[in-house]
């Protein structure tokens, strides 16, 4: 009886663990880290970074904020002050492709079209994409303000707009060698505005569905994927997760409306939330992301390992893994991972919270 028992355990064991693998391997599996690209005078310490720290240590995404900070030929009055050459972007497309890393370029498209009292390049040189034109930028920005401006949005039905911002989408693509594009689309606060002569009266849920749907389609054309932040596509009240990790504008019903086959980056900052769950129900691919908490980031990878384990063969291909997110430019990240002396605590929490990933990465091996 002994015997029987020890050889049924056994079997159990070797089903288990054979299942487990075949898990894995059908399961695409990102570790992702989303900054800002480094400006030219950052250029080799950031390729070494990745050389020596992304690369060995199994980070196998890496999303760049490139922004207007590349040398655009179709637009070179959009770049800003100090761009990122060609040259200098096939550096880091080199040494990602040495370690199989997919480098994947951002730039914001329909909202953060500003930051605090300053116009991006967009608005800056093409006044006419604002969709609030009245909001005027302030000369000391504060919030709350009368406005409720946080960032300017560019008015998605203009007519004009996407032959711009698709041409710097073609070029940064193309010169980052890269089978996908991350286009933000996260905090959008000003959309379907009343005094908008295109936009006013229309639902705001499918005005942004749309935009997502035409960048999507933007991008079929090459064979690539579209990544968006997924905040906006979540119930803010009711959830009680509120106005900048989901939507209050109206924007929630989105998410039944968007293209399956984008990937999403859901953003949760002081908890875990278990939101992806919400996106693989509706069929849509999800990476779950943190930024400056180390306990929040062992969370959130230890709950899309859950869901990956205890999810049937449909939403299990839906949890495509984690990614640590940094906002500040690379330079004070890089001294903060270093331990340079006089790195702010801010640079040293998002330091904190990236090893924090590296070490969990380390013990699934």
């Amino acid at each position: 009886m002994k015997l029987v028992i020890s050889t049924l355990l056994f079997f159990s064991s070797l089903v288990q663990s054979f299942g487990q693998v075949l898990i894995e391997d059908s399961v695409r599996n990102v570790y992702g880290f989303a900054i800002a690209a480094p400006q030219p005078q950052d250029m080799e310490r950031f390729v070494q970074f990745i050389d020596q720290e992304l690369g060995p240590n199994g980070i196998n995404t890496l999303v760049l904020r490139v922004d207007y900070g590349y040398e655009y030929e179709s637009y070179p009055n959009l770049r800003n002050e100090n761009p990122l050459s060609k040259k200098e972007v096939k550096k880091i497309v080199a040494a990602a492709q040495k370690w199989n890393i997919q480098l994947i370029p951002q730039i914001n498209l329909l909202g953060h079209q500003s930051w605090a009292g300053d116009l991006e390049m967009l608005l800056t040189e093409y006044p006419e994409f604002d969709e609030t034109p009245h909001v005027s930028m302030p000369r000391e920005y504060k919030w709350p303000n009368e406005d409720g401006l946080y960032c300017k949005s560019y008015c998605p039905l203009h007519p004009k707009v996407h032959e711009v911002v698709f041409a710097l989408v073609d070029e940064v693509t193309e010169v980052f060698e890269s089978k996908a594009f991350h286009a933000g689309m996260d905090e959008v606060f000003y959309i379907g505005d009343d005094k908008c002569p295109r936009c006013a009266g229309k639902n705001n849920a499918q005005l942004f569905a749309d935009e997502v749907g035409r960048i999507r389609d933007h991008l079929a054309q090459s064979g690539r994927e579209l990544w968006i932040w997924g905040d906006r596509m979540l119930e803010g009240e009711i959830s009680g997760l509120g106005m900048w990790e989901a939507s209050e504008n109206g924007t929630e019903a989105s998410i039944d409306l968007v293209p399956k086959d984008i990937v999403v980056c859901d953003w949760h900052y002081n908890v875990a939330e278990p939101t992806p769950a919400i996106f693989a129900s509706r069929g849509l691919q999800v990476v779950s992301c943190f930024w400056n908490k180390e306990e929040v980031a062992l969370a959130h990878m230890e709950m899309m390992d859950f869901f990956k384990a205890n999810s049937n063969e449909t939403m299990r291909p839906k949890y495509l893994g984690t990614m640590q997110t940094i906002w500040s430019p690379a330079k004070p990240f890089l001294d903060a991972y270093y331990e340079v002396e006089g790195s702010s605590q801010s640079s040293l929490d998002q330091a904190a919270s990236f090893k924090a990933m590296l070490k969990y990465i380390k013990e699934q091996e």
